[in-house]
């Protein structure tokens, strides 16, 4: 049987960081994995960063939870009838529900094949304190996140004092007294966590949570021109003017006197900027509520 894990967390956690340190331990270790990738764009920023050799589907304009369903099983039979691997990975979109996620993987066709190891969830301990200024649907996805988790990864540790990263710890432990809680930076989490995970959940014990109005994030691909560029510093007073009703953004940004178009990241106010060798299309995702009412940057 194949293991299966599943990676939830909300959007700029870490859990493409968790991927690839695990897909590196799980070479050491000799065993091949497998990916499904699940974005709500219609481009997957993360998948780029996949080596050709690893079996990777992708999963776009849809939550793996919801229309994604479907998808999910055809993803992952194609996979077992045509690639060899020994674990497959599941990553999330930041906006899918994790029970209902997994309740997608399971499926009559290959349930002798598959053995779910279980939900990881890889929180952003910083964006955990500040969860009070979210919405109500964010904040409930949030903790519905945490609360269905079987491995809890509490990211972004160095930038909390010890107080806070021992608050953290213990707010999370009260809404999921099950699951271990690891702190992390940089979602570091050595392998024989993972392997030790036996998840209880299997498709007749799985109850699906009720929180309300399910939250979906829309999202907006932006495609620059080739004579479009702009100074970073431009480009960042626009990102200061974003309602903090947008949570993620990534793509490659032509900046003047560059080359190619540079990798752009931003969640939740922070910016990563990262130069690119080889010639992107120029072009940006932008995830969030109400996404197509925003200005676009000017250059």
């Amino acid at each position: 049987m194949k293991d299966v894990y599943l990676f939830s967390g909300f959007l700029g956690s870490g859990k493409t960081t968790l991927l690839m340190n695990t897909i590196r331990q799980l070479k050491e270790q000799n065993l091949k994995p497998a990916i499904i990738m699940n974005e709500l764009g219609a481009l997957n920023f993360d998948s780029q960063a996949i080596e050709e050799n690893i079996p990777l589907k992708e999963m776009l304009n849809g939550c793996i939870c919801c229309t994604g369903a479907e998808k999910t099983e055809a993803q992952i039979q194609s996979l077992l009838a045509d690639s060899e691997f020994d674990v497959l990975i599941i990553e999330t979109t930041g906006a899918a529900h994790p029970v209902e996620a997994l309740d997608a993987v399971y499926s009559p066709l290959f349930a002798n094949e598959l053995n779910i190891k279980g939900i990881v969830t890889v929180a952003d301990s910083k964006r955990w304190l500040e969860r009070e200024g979210m919405s109500i649907q964010t904040r409930s996805l949030f903790l519905e996140q945490i609360r269905h988790a079987h491995l809890i990864l509490a990211n972004k540790m160095d930038l909390l004092t010890e107080s806070e990263m021992a608050k953290v710890t213990f707010e999370m432990q009260n809404i999921n007294s099950h699951a271990l809680i690891i702190q992390t930076t940089n979602a570091s989490l050595p392998i024989k966590y993972l392997q030790r995970l036996q998840a209880t959940a299997r498709p007749a014990s799985i109850q699906k949570a009720t929180i309300g109005e399910h939250l979906h994030l829309g999202s907006r691909l932006v495609t620059f021109n080739s004579e479009e560029s702009f100074t970073q510093e431009k480009f960042e007073e626009w990102i200061k003017t974003l309602p903090n009703s947008v949570y993620r953004m990534k793509g490659f940004v032509p900046i003047e006197g560059i080359r190619n178009p540079m990798l752009f990241q931003y969640a939740y106010g922070l910016t990563q900027w990262l130069p690119e060798y080889v010639k992107m299309e120029p072009n940006l995702v932008i995830i969030g509520e109400n996404v197509n009412e925003l200005d676009l940057p000017k250059a």
